[in-house]
């Protein structure tokens, strides 16, 4: 929730704050039964959207990032490489086009419609496109961080308990 707090304070934390609180969600999964995993992304997501004064961020972390690491954990299990990259593609844009149905429709943003409209059809689709580079990068960090955790902050805490 911290982080989702101070992504509001810088115009690109709309996408790295998520992407941070996302990865928070790491040591919780490594720790507790799967079910504690989804209750803090749950709990986060629920005062996001309360308390953060950027729409737009913690409904990207409540919807498309912060979700994201307990779902890869099940797609990591698919065992054919294409399949797996299919599966992280189509999470990605289903929840992205929930996200911004719902920021364009539900909780309007009247700075969003302008961009959208604009920047038209072409700059819409290049976003989307970067977007999934993006994504693609926040799935391998996902999976360094869960490795880094694993291999040398696990046991360093483990010490120091």
């Amino acid at each position: 929730m911290a982080i989702l707090a101070m992504g509001g304070l810088f115009p690109l934390a709309t996408y790295c704050a998520p992407m941070l609180a996302g990865m928070a969600l790491i040591p919780v999964m490594a720790e507790c039964p799967g079910r504690y995993a989804w209750m803090t992304w749950a709990a986060a997501s629920v005062l996001g959207i309360l308390l953060v004064p950027d729409r737009e961020l913690a409904l990207v972390y409540a919807l498309v990032l912060g979700p994201y690491p307990m779902l890869k954990r099940r797609i990591d299990r698919l065992s054919r490489l294409p399949v797996r990259l299919i599966c992280r593609l189509a999470v990605f844009n289903l929840t992205v086009l929930v996200c911004y149905g719902l920021l364009l429709v539900v909780f309007p943003l009247p700075g969003l419609m302008e961009e959208f409209t604009a920047g038209g059809a072409l700059l819409t689709a290049a976003t989307l496109v970067t977007g999934n580079l993006a994504f693609l990068v926040y799935d391998a960090a996902l999976r360094a961080v869960a490795v880094l955790y694993a291999c040398r902050l696990r046991p360093l805490l483990r010490f120091l308990h």
